[in-house]
């Protein structure tokens, strides 16, 4: 799936990832290609980004934003 990881101003990862881990204020969120869409608010926490299954994730600490998923990909802004 391409996901997109932005800050105002600052890019922070756009790229192709096989999977997202997001901590959503509902609970931790797991996110995979073609996933139903949906538009979430996070909480503070680590997002992990796995560009290939099984790989050593790619983490970004944040303090809160929102997350939008759609069949395509995914946009994380913060």
């Amino acid at each position: 799936m391409h996901l997109v990881i932005a800050k105002v101003g600052e890019s922070l990862f756009d790229g192709e990832a096989y999977s997202l881990t997001a901590p959503g204020t509902a609970g931790e969120m797991t996110v995979l290609g073609h996933h139903e869409p949906l538009i979430t608010t996070l909480k503070a926490g680590d997002l992990r980004v796995h560009l290939v299954q099984g790989d050593e994730p790619k983490v970004f600490p944040i303090t809160g934003g929102v997350l939008e998923i759609r069949s395509d990909g995914a946009t994380v802004i913060l």
